[in-house]
This record gives structure tokens, sequence and C-alpha cells, in this order.
């Protein structure tokens, strides 16, 4: 029994996120809620508050069965309007039919026991609220506050009209006005305060599935963002190296092995630092940036001058800084016919900027594409900008200039000197 009860906890409890499991226990309120309202308010006054008479005790009877069958009734309504209340599924037509016809009947049968003096007065009105109860709890799920206000308030109006007729009693019709705005009353608050906050969870809960699919879809794009600055570079170098190793070779020069170790040296690092991105631990050294793309465009015959010594700068501007600065070599070996370029860095009013400008580049070199996309998203990160397009008065050069704000400039001991190559 134990084990049994273990089995049903880890399945239809345990497993249940925290939205299910609130509304689990909010429908099972529910149900008892009516269960109980039938058995306290309904059976067990009529048990002891029935005249012994035939045809009181026939109605008695004939009442409790209908009270249960209402109870019935509006269990199998519960979960429909509330699926129906929070958007997941439309009631079928029809579906109150139903519940609608017991409570009728129900209400005609107390009316007929009121009638013959079948039982005692309050006996009567709380029979009444319990019979209102199974309708009001599923009805209030399926239409707005203000109608199902305005159409309990009909019923009561007519429900007193009834009983005023067969026993005219002004005591006894005002407490049966307040046993009937009690029981829909009850139903109202019962039902769209759990229900409010039901919807209020479902929201939380799809808000963080989303928040999940758009982390996810993040690092889908920081990864190929990353592996587009990985390897862009160090494949137009391969390329350039294995180019200049062929032509080598056909010379049956020596140095196309010197050549083919440095590609090969080239391949390995880029194997590195895709397992480091894919890791997401990979963080661009603005030195190493630096000093690279000097070294990568002056084997592929650009002369490339280098104006900045990047020291102090902090971790997260040196790593953006150095995917510009991969970026923009890689840009300038593929897109165009260089022969120069000039690399500067420099602390301006609170900011570093980094400027890469170089020659013969052509119309569309470098204008778009997703490698500045990429680098936009990074200088975002740190509050930076980043501007590109042709420049010069022969419209034959090309600019990139990216500028990242520091907290502090005099914290920063940038020292600038001149390199050429």
């Amino acid at each position: 029994m134990l084990g049994r009860v273990r089995r049903w906890q880890q399945g239809h409890w345990v497993e249940r996120s925290k939205a299910e499991r609130v509304e689990l226990q909010s429908l099972g309120t529910w149900h008892i809620s009516i269960w109980i309202f039938s058995l306290s308010w309904l059976l067990l006054p009529l048990v002891g508050g029935l005249d012994r008479r035939p045809l009181p005790l026939a109605l008695g009877a004939l009442l409790g069965a209908v009270g249960l069958l209402q109870c019935w009734a509006a269990g199998r309504l519960l979960r429909p309007a509330l699926d129906h209340y929070l958007g997941r599924a439309a009631l079928p037509a029809g579906a109150l039919r139903g519940a609608v016809c017991l409570c009728v009947l129900a209400l005609a049968l107390t009316a007929t026991l009121r009638a013959v003096d079948g039982a005692e007065p309050f006996t009567v009105q709380l029979a009444l609220a319990a019979l209102l109860m199974p309708l009001g709890l599923p009805y209030a799920f399926l239409v707005p506050i203000r109608v199902y206000l305005r159409r309990a308030a009909g019923l009561a109006v007519v429900v007193v009209a009834v009983f005023a007729a067969v026993r005219p009693s002004g005591l006894d019709l005002v407490a049966t006005a307040a046993f009937v705005v009690f029981a829909a009353g009850f139903a109202l608050l019962a039902t769209r305060c759990g229900a409010w906050t039901l919807s209020v969870l479902w929201e939380a809960e799809r808000a963080r599935e989303i928040e999940a699919r758009l982390a996810v879809a993040e690092e889908r794009l920081r990864f190929g963002r990353d592996l587009h600055d990985v390897l862009g570079r160090n494949l137009s170098v391969i390329s350039l190296k294995s180019e200049l190793a062929v032509q080598l070779a056909l010379r049956k020069r020596p140095e196309a092995v010197e050549q083919m170790i440095e590609v090969q040296r080239i391949a390995q690092e880029s194997q590195r630092e895709v397992r480091a991105v894919v890791r997401g631990y990979r963080e661009a050294d603005l030195g190493a940036e630096l000093a690279g793309a000097q070294g990568v465009l002056a084997a592929a015959g650009i002369a490339c001058e280098v104006r900045a010594e990047a020291t102090g700068l902090p971790a997260e501007v040196q790593s953006a800084l150095g995917w510009v600065v991969r970026e923009a070599a890689t840009n300038v070996l593929r897109h165009g016919d260089a022969s120069r370029c000039e690399v500067g860095l420099e602390v301006v009013e609170g900011h570093v900027v980094l400027t890469v400008e170089n020659d013969g580049a052509v119309a569309s070199g470098g204008s778009g594409g997703s490698g500045l996309a990429g680098l936009r998203e990074r200088l975002a990160a740190v509050d930076g900008t980043l501007e590109a397009g042709l420049t010069g008065t022969g419209r034959d050069r090309f600019r990139l200039v990216a500028e990242v704000p520091l907290t502090t400039a005099g914290d920063v001991p940038l020292t600038v000197r001149g390199v050429t190559s």
C-alpha cells in the first residue's frame, strides 16, 4: 500500500511543475467544496428537518438524489470550464444544459417542499444555497464577472418571487434572498480568485519557457559569431600560406616546407580556439590580436603600422576590441587589394578609440555582413559603438572605428608607441 502511494506521488505530484500542482490542488478544493455543501447544507438538514408525512419524505428523497446528480455533473464540468477560462479549449456547445436542467428541477422541488410546508424554513433555505452551488462554481468560469453578477441578481429576484408566491413571509424572504446571494457570491469568489492565481502562474511558466528558448537561441548566436570570428582570419591565412607554399614548391624552393609547417601550426591553433569557443570561455587578448594582425598582414605583403600598446585596459574592453582587430584584419585580407594598413589605439576623453584604416578598398568592401554585425553586438555589451565605411578623396580607403567608454580614464595607464613593418 505504501509503495502504491509513493508511486502515485512520484507520477502525479513530484514530476509536475508548480503551476500544475497548484491547478491540481485548486481543482481538488473545488470538487470537495461542492460535495461538502451538498452534504452539510442539503442532506444532513433534510434528514433532521423534514416532516414525516409521505409527500415531504418523497420530495426530500428526490431532492437529495437531484443534489447528488448536480454534484456529479458539476464535477464533470469543472475541468472543461477551467480550460475555457485559461484559454486552452472552448467549452463544447450544450455542456451546461444538463447542469441547468438539474438546477431548475432542484429549485422546483425546493419550492414545492416549501409550498406543502414539508420542512422547516431554515432547512429549505440551506438546501436552496446548497443546490445553487454546483451550477455556480463552473458557471463562474464561463462568463465575465459583470455578466455573472447581473444574472445572479436576476436569479435571486426570480427565486424570491417564487417563494413569495408559495409562502409570503417577509423575514423568510429576506433570509432566502440572503442565502441565494451568499451561494452566488461564494461560488464567484472561490472560482475566480483561484483561477486568476492559476492564470498568473501559467503566465510565469510560459515566460520561463520563453526565457529558456531565448537563452538557447542566444547561445547559438554566440557560438556562430565566435566561430566566424575565430575561423575567419585563420582560414584566410591558411589559404594565403597554402597558395604561397604551392608556388614555392613548384619552384622547388625549400621555404615551401616552412610555409606548410606554419599552416599546420595555424590549423592546430584554430582547433584549440574552436574548442574554447564551444566551452564558452574564450576571451580575445588585445595585445595578442594586435601582434597577430600585424604579422598576418605583413605575411600577406601588406605594410601594417600599429600605434598602440594595450596595457592596463579592463579585461572586458580588451576582449571586445581584440575581436574588432581580428575581424578588421580578416576583412583587409578578404576584401579589396590593400597595400597598407594602419591601426591606432588611444584614449580620448574617457573613451578608448580603436581605428583600423586600409587602402585598396572596393565599393562593397567590409560595408556589411555578419562579421560587423557580430562586432556591434560585442561592443554593445560594453556600451561601445562601431562605425565602418569608405573614406578619403579617392574613395579607395576603408576605415573602421570602434569606441568603448571607460569608467575613469585616469586609471588606465595607456602607452602609445609606433611600430612599422
